[in-house]
């Protein structure tokens, strides 16, 4: 099953277009994390993180129209965000390396 896919399972409402970013996004999340000093950074990243890749795109998927979002109550729901973007407890999962190239 493609990342799309799995993707579009959770939020059939989506358009391709919005998976296609949000996938986007959390693959640059993680590279940028990964390689911190690379000048060039890879195209594709490792089969290990694509679990990671969909956690971070349904977070960013359910922060969207929220981002930065320090605190929220309405009725018995709260929310309250660590980070802006993606949260420090997936962030912790990319182990990153030195210069890539």
């Amino acid at each position: 099953m493609t990342q799309e896919e799995k993707l579009k399972i959770k939020f059939p409402e989506a358009t391709a277009n919005e998976i296609a970013l949000l996938l986007d996004d959390s693959k640059n999340v993680i590279l940028n994390r990964r390689f911190p000093f690379a000048k060039t950074l890879p195209d594709t990243i490792e089969d290990k993180y694509l679990s990671l890749q969909i956690a971070i795109a349904v977070e960013l998927y359910n922060k969207d129209g929220a981002e930065g979002e320090m605190s929220h109550s309405e009725g018995d729901v709260s929310r309250t965000y660590a980070n802006a973007y993606v949260s420090e407890d997936l962030l912790s999962q990319i182990i990153p390396m030195g210069d890539l190239i």
